[in-house]
C-alpha cells in the first residue's frame, strides 16, 4: 500500500547511502587504537590475572562524525565475533548520555543497555548497581561499553557530582572480577573532565577527530580537498548521478567545507541532502543548485544567503556556528 508520507526515491536513496561508510584516516586511527586496547584486554583475560582495563577517549567538535565512526567500528567488531576465553563472543554495548542524569541514572542506563530491567525507583547503592553491571556484562560476554556524549552527564554538575561519575567510570575499568573497556566520546570539554580523575586519565588512549584543513600546510589542504571531491563523487556515483564539473573545483569545495564548518560529519550530511534534492527533481546531474536547495530547506534562509551563493561566505558562515549565517558580523 502506498502512503502520501513516503517519497520512494528519497527513502531508497537514504537506505542506500546510510549503509555507505567513507574510509577517512581517523577511522583507521580509531581502529588501531581499539585493536591495541582490545588485544591487551583479551591477553589479560587469558592470563586469568587481575588487571585494569584500558579505554578510549574519542573527542571532536559536534558534527565531526564521532558517533557514526564508532558505530561502524563496533559493528565490524561485533560481526567478527572474537571468542573470549570463556567461549562467548566478545560484545560491546552503547549508552547515549544526557544532562539530566546522576550516577544512579548512569547505572540504570548501563543496565538497560545490557538488557537488564531495573526500576527508576531502585534504592540500590552505587556499589550495588555497578556490581550488577559487571555481573551482567560477564554473563553476556560484554567486554566494553560505549558512552556517547559523555560530557552531558557532567556538564553543569557540582565538582562532587562530576567526581562521582568519573569514579563510576573508573570502577568499571578497575573491577577485579570483570574489568570493562570503555569508549567515552564527546566534544573536547570531555577531555577536561577526564583529567580531573588522575587514575582514570592514565588509563585512557586519546583519539582526536580533526577538522577539514584550511589553514594548515598547502599539502594538507590539497589532500583534504581531494578527499572532499572524492566524497561528493562517490556518494553521487552510489545512485548513478553524474557530478557537474563546477562541483569539482577548489572554489566550490572551499564553499562546501565552509558550509560544513570544516567538520567531516556535517559535510557528508550536506552532500547526502544535496543528492536527495537532485533525485527529487529527477536531475541528470548533481548541481550547485541542489546544494543551495538543501541548505535553504534545512535553514529556512534565502537562496542568496548560502555558502554556495554569498560573495562574502567566508565571513558570513563561521566555524563556530554550523548552519547559521552571521550577517551582522
Amino acid at each position: 500500500m502506498t502512503s502520501s508520507f513516503v517519497i520512494p526515491s528519497l527513502a531508497n536513496l537514504n537506505a542506500d547511502l546510510a549503509q555507505r561508510h567513507y574510509p577517512l584516516d581517523r577511522g583507521q586511527e580509531l581502529h588501531r587504537a581499539f585493536a591495541q586496547c582490545f588485544s591487551r584486554h583479551l591477553g589479560r583475560l587469558r592470563s586469568e590475572q587481575a588487571f585494569e582495563a584500558r579505554s578510549l577517549l574519542v573527542t571532536g567538535l559536534s558534527g565531526s562524525g564521532k558517533s557514526k565512526e564508532i558505530l561502524h567500528l563496533l559493528d565490524l567488531f561485533g560481526k567478527e565475533a572474537v571468542k573470549l576465553p570463556c567461549g562467548k563472543p566478545a560484545r560491546f554495548v552503547r549508552c547515549v548520555l544526557d544532562a539530566k542524569g546522576s550516577w544512579k541514572d548512569l547505572g540504570r542506563k548501563t543496565l538497560h543497555a545490557l538488557g537488564y530491567p531495573i526500576s527508576n525507583k531502585t534504592r540500590r547503592t552505587q556499589f550495588e548497581i555497578w556490581e550488577m553491571v559487571m555481573t551482567q556484562a560477564s554473563l553476556q560476554g560484554v567486554i566494553g561499553i560505549h558512552y556517547d556524549e559523555a560530557q552531558h552527564i557532567m556538564r553543569g554538575k557540582s565538582d562532587a557530582d562530576v567526581m562521582t561519575v568519573l569514579d563510576a567510570f573508573k570502577t568499571l575499568m578497575k573491577s577485579s572480577d570483570w574489568p570493562l573497556m570503555l569508549i567515552l566520546s564527546g566534544v573536547p570539554e570531555l577531555g577536561d573532565y577526564v583529567q580531573r580523575e588522575p587514575q582514570l586519565d592514565r588509563l585512557m588512549t586519546r583519539v582526536t577527530f580533526s577538522e577539514i584543513s584550511s589553514r594548515e600546510t598547502e599539502a594538507e589542504v590539497a589532500r583534504d580537498y581531494e578527499i572532499m571531491n572524492d566524497i561528493v563523487g562517490s556518494y553521487a556515483l552510489k545512485v548513478d548521478l553524474p557530478v557537474a564539473p563546477d562541483l569539482q573545483t577548489g572554489a566550490f569545495l572551499h564553499r562546501l567545507a565552509t558550509g560544513a564548518s570544516f567538520r567531516w560529519g556535517l559535510l557528508i550530511e550536506i552532500v547526502i541532502d544535496a543528492i536527495g534534492c537532485a533525485v527529487s527533481r529527477d536531475a541528470d546531474a548533481l548541481e550547485v543548485e541542489d546544494f543551495v536547495t538543501a541548505w535553504c530547506e534545512k535553514t529556512g534562509s534565502n537562496q542568496l544567503v548560502t555558502p554556495f551563493t554569498h560573495d562574502a561566505y567566508e565571513r558570513v558562515f563561521r566555524r563556530d556556528r554550523p548552519f547559521r549565517a552571521s550577517l551582522t558580523a
